[in-house]
């Protein structure tokens, strides 16, 4: 038994957009166009592919058929430009490419990765942004094709590869230091003073902390939801975070937040994407490298 390709591309336009009548928009097909190929491909199946919520996921036994047509996709797409003399030419078609990176790493040395892919490559990018600790899992569910992940196990169908170590201090603006640190960073200090974090999933800060105090934790948390905010929010003395060292650097020498502790924490970083023969993915994986070769540890 074979699987249909539009009944593929029709799944991954559900599990994409979010719903029935999203993935048929997107498609310029009916609904009914669309319910009926998923029955169809879900009947092919033998199993459940896609959980009817708002949004739309994939199940357990859908996620690879997602990974497979997101596969087929690309490659399908490089070897019909390829076949038509298309390639590095004005009218080849886009690749888009879904991808999904930390929040420090977007704000720092990821972008010039991006804008260092050569134009000719004609890629468009759809950057996806969650913990470093969790990107991998949009990988395993084949929402994106390549993740800046802190895992280097290779999820089933991937490959790894070690890009370097990002460095992060512990700051404050000036006045949060006079008023919580004012012993220069006790356990007891970090105990109570506010602390940043980006969203309920960072546990950045409650790292360093086990490793600065070998005790877990709980102070008072301000949660701000984007990097730039985040950075800004330290600087304007709302409590004290942990800054990536590139960011930090500059911020320090201006004075604009101190250093609460020699000490640092390094986070290892990895490129893993999908193990396909691809010119669009090998692109992006060369920039990606160079740039973390440039910039982290």
């Amino acid at each position: 038994m074979t699987l249909d390709s539009a009944q593929l591309q029709t799944f991954a336009a559900v599990i994409r957009e979010g719903s029935f009548e999203a993935a048929a928009r997107a498609l310029r097909v009916t609904p009914s166009a669309v319910s009926q190929r998923i029955k169809a491909l879900e009947h092919t199946a033998g199993q459940v592919l896609v959980r009817r919520a708002k949004p739309c996921q994939a199940t357990a036994a859908g996620e690879p058929l997602v990974r497979l047509a997101g596969q087929l996709a690309l490659l399908e797409r490089e070897a019909l430009d390829s076949a038509r003399g298309l390639v590095g030419e004005t009218g080849e078609s886009w690749t888009r490419l879904p991808i999904v990176v930390n929040a420090d790493s977007l704000a720092t040395w990821f972008l010039p990765a991006l804008a260092a892919v050569p134009s000719t490559a004609r890629l468009l990018f759809d950057v996806h942004s969650d913990d470093e600790d969790y990107t991998a899992e949009l990988l395993r569910s084949g929402t994106v094709m390549a993740a800046v992940t802190t895992q280097n196990v290779p999820v089933q169908g991937c490959r790894v590869q070690r890009l370097g170590t990002m460095r992060y201090l512990p700051v404050a603006a000036p006045g949060v230091r006079d008023l919580w640190f004012p012993d220069g960073g006790s356990a007891e200090e970090f105990a109570y003073a506010p602390m940043l974090l980006l969203n309920r999933k960072d546990q950045l800060q409650h790292r360093f902390l086990r490793t600065v105090t070998r005790r877990t934790l709980d102070p008072p948390i301000h949660y701000i939801p984007s990097a730039d905010a985040f950075n800004r929010a330290i600087g304007l003395g709302l409590g004290w975070a942990l800054m990536p060292e590139h960011l930090a650097t500059a911020e320090l020498a201006a004075g604009q937040v101190i250093r609460l502790s020699g000490r640092h924490l390094d986070v290892p970083l990895y490129w893993q994407h999908w193990r396909l023969e691809s010119a669009a993915l090998a692109a992006l994986t060369a920039a990606v490298r160079d740039a973390a070769r440039a910039s982290l540890r």
